[in-house]
C-alpha cells in the first residue's frame, strides 16, 4: 500500500486519524498486515489494553472509540496496520476493511511518558 493511498483513507473515523494522517505524511513508518482477524477478538484485547493504559496513565488517543467501533463490527474480518511517528512519541493502530480499501478506526497511544491525568479515553 502507498502511503498517499493510506493517508486519503485516514478521514474523522475516530479523533486519532488525523494525527495518524499527520504522523504518515510526515514520514513516519507504516505498514498494514497482509492476513484478518475477527474484529470481536481485536476489540476484547483493545478493551484490555484501554485498561492497561489507562491503569497506569498512559496517554491514548479514540482508544475507547475505537473499541466500540470494533465491538459494533463483530466478527467482520479486518486487517492491522500501525503508523510510527518519525520522533517516536506516538503509535498509531489502524483497523481498515478485509480488502484494504477503508480504515474503520484509528486509535493512538504515547510511547514513553506517561500522564498524570489518565488516558484520553474518547
Amino acid at each position: 500500500m502507498k502511503r498517499e493511498h493510506l493517508a486519503v483513507m485516514l478521514a474523522e473515523q475516530t479523533s486519532a486519524c488525523r494525527s495518524a494522517r499527520e504522523a504518515l505524511l510526515a514520514g513516519g513508518a507504516f505498514v498494514v498486515w497482509d492476513g484478518t482477524a475477527p474484529a470481536g477478538r481485536l476489540a476484547h484485547v483493545y478493551r484490555a489494553r484501554l485498561r492497561r493504559t489507562v491503569r497506569r496513565g498512559q496517554p491514548t488517543q479514540a482508544l475507547a472509540a475505537t473499541v466500540g467501533i470494533l465491538e459494533e463490527a463483530a466478527q467482520a474480518p479486518l486487517r492491522i496496520g500501525r503508523i510510527d511517528a518519525t520522533d517516536g512519541s506516538w503509535s498509531y493502530m489502524l483497523f481498515l476493511d478485509a480488502a484494504a480499501t477503508a480504515v474503520l478506526a484509528c486509535t493512538g497511544v504515547a510511547l514513553g511518558g506517561r500522564s498524570s491525568s489518565g488516558a484520553d479515553t474518547t
